[in-house]
């Protein structure tokens, strides 16, 4: 038996473009000689619909295209969509995978384990599966898994988060060959985690395991794709691309295919993922055209050159607005940029505007020191500013801050906040010095003043981060203990050796700072743990570290 591994980057609600991507792929399958086509999980209606799922209509398109889709495809295929619960005794719907061979369905199997944790709240919407069962195809019994029925291995997890497994159950039952169809989000280290996984279930098992991905950016999750066939040994015989669609073939009996270039490191990842991400976000919106911000600092010129690499440097506008506090060497580095990227670019002072809202304020400020009130006129002038130039031009707006400064709340609300999406805002300050460094390995587009000059945000004279900010190295540590491994104040301190009152004012800057990133744009999630899509928190809370 050949099966083909078809990873396809499905937009949500677009059933028509989704079902033409599916028969496409499968009849490039049929043309290298596959016996079974394997798509990835939703893949008919695009992962995850969140609310569209409640929506009676949305079910029955799922239906109808799914029964169009088997009168079309040329040949066997698992196809993930949503479809309708038998029993009427809970949800309505239930995330399903179904066998289509002979223009209909054959075969259909709920997933069982719904996750809850981080970005996952599959509960609110499906019926988990009451059992699992095998089908006979080909001469071997398939077990067929949808993505997190995979996750609960007692073989790898040392703490499991359900009672079943459905991998034992199909196991049981006589499984000699496993498929699982996901949409696993991309983060940092979990690839690796996924394929020892996937290499542990192959080995207890001594079966082949395949594992199909999906590809693409929806929202704020990205999908790396980076489908996988493990042979009985855990070993990886077959691997699809990372971060683009693609097609391989895996011969189950010789145990062997194409084995495609995998990202070289962690960052290359991160730096494809937020590529990816950003091209998706911005085309799947309507959007052709970006316009950023450029500083001259650090952080918009690696968001800018994301934008270029993700849609190229015809669409991409970078303005610099230089201020009273603005020096000339970060002009001089924003214009440098532009030019290394090959991007248009504006420039709008900002001075004479904030002359007219010191004025206008005057009145009311009168014999009032100047403070970060000022500071802030200047960034919301230039958030003005951008989004005038998305209204008029109809480009979207992509916000630069990252996560270091989002977490403690050094931005500004309506002003360098503003935006259609932060494209860098789960990337610690630090991680993007190591992202810049690795797109001047590649192209030195990112002038080395860029690298080498503290970063500041213009606002006051001689201003620098760390006039308000530990250094960023401490920092990150800080919040990522904080955030992510939701360490207590008193265990980061006594772990890093830091004093607890720096570690308690840095978590109450993440805790009070919550409304302003329940107003920011949606963020592309590369971590672990991501502000807003990952980590919920209430706004009007006391429960400060």
């Amino acid at each position: 038996m050949k099966i083909a591994l078809t990873q396809i980057n499905p937009t949500v609600g677009d059933f028509a473009g989704n079902a033409a991507r599916i028969l496409e792929f499968a009849g490039r399958a049929k043309q290298q000689g596959a016996d079974l086509a394997v798509f990835s999980e939703l893949c008919l209606c695009g992962y995850l619909p969140n609310d569209l799922i409640e929506r009676p209509d949305f079910l029955d398109r799922n239906a109808s295209e799914l029964a169009r889709l088997a009168a079309e495809l040329p040949l066997p295929s698992v196809v993930g969509y949503v479809g309708r619960t038998r029993n009427h005794t809970g949800k309505p719907a239930a995330n399903c995978a179904a066998i289509l061979a002979g223009g209909k369905v054959v075969f259909e199997q709920q997933k069982m384990l719904l996750p809850t944790y981080d970005v996952f709240d599959e509960t609110r919407y499906f019926q988990p599966a009451e059992r699992q069962s095998v089908y006979p195809f080909c001469g071997r019994q398939i077990g067929l898994t949808i993505c997190e029925d995979v996750w609960n291995d007692k073989t790898f997890w040392a703490k499991r988060l359900y009672d079943r497994d459905p991998v034992a159950e199909l196991t049981a039952q006589g499984a000699d060959l496993f498929l699982n169809v996901s949409s696993s989000p991309f983060a940092l280290d979990k690839r690796t985690l996924r394929e020892d996984m996937l290499g542990a279930i192959a080995r207890a098992r001594r079966v082949p395991v395949v594992y199909v991905n999906q590809v693409g950016g929806n929202d704020s999750l990205v999908f790396d794709g980076s489908s996988t066939a493990l042979g009985p040994d855990g070993r990886v015989v077959v691997q699809a691309a990372a971060f683009e669609e693609d097609l391989v073939v895996f011969d189950v009996a010789a145990g062997s295919g194409e084995v495609r270039e995998q990202p070289a490191s962690e960052l290359e990842s991160v730096y494809r993922a937020l590529v990816l991400g950003t091209r998706d976000y911005v085309r799947k919106c309507g959007y052709q055209r970006v316009v950023i911000g450029l500083s001259g600092g650090i952080d918009s010129s690696l968001v800018a050159a994301i934008a270029v690499e993700a849609l190229g440097a015809e669409n991409v506008l970078g303005v610099a607005m230089p201020g009273p506090y603005s020096s000339p060497g970060s002009l001089r580095d924003a214009a440098l940029l532009a030019e290394n990227l090959g991007i248009r670019f504006e420039r709008l002072p900002i001075g004479k505007l904030f002359e007219c809202y010191r004025a206008a304020l005057d009145p009311a400020f009168s014999g009032l020191a100047e403070d970060a009130t000022e500071e802030n006129i200047q960034a919301r002038i230039r958030g003005n500013l951008l989004m005038a130039l998305s209204n008029k031009f109809g480009s979207l707006v992509l916000s630069t801050g990252n996560k270091s400064e989002v977490a403690v709340g050094y931005c500004t609300l309506y002003g360098d906040m503003a935006g259609g999406l932060a494209v860098i805002s789960d990337i610690p300050k630090t991680m993007v010095y190591e992202l810049a460094h690795w797109v001047n390995d590649r192209t030195s587009v990112i002038p080395a003043a860029v690298l080498a000059k503290p970063p500041s945000a213009e606002l006051r004279a001689h201003q620098t981060d760390q006039d308000t900010l530990p250094p960023y190295e401490v920092l990150d540590r800080i919040l990522k203990a904080y955030v992510e491994d939701l360490q207590s104040a008193e265990e980061i301190a006594a772990h890093f050796g830091y004093p607890l009152e720096l570690v308690r004012e840095i978590a109450t800057r993440v805790d009070r700072n919550e409304y302003k990133r329940k107003q920011a744009p949606p963020g592309l999630k590369v971590t672990a743990k991501a502000f807003s899509v990952g980590r919920r928190l209430p706004i009007a809370q006391k429960y400060f570290t």
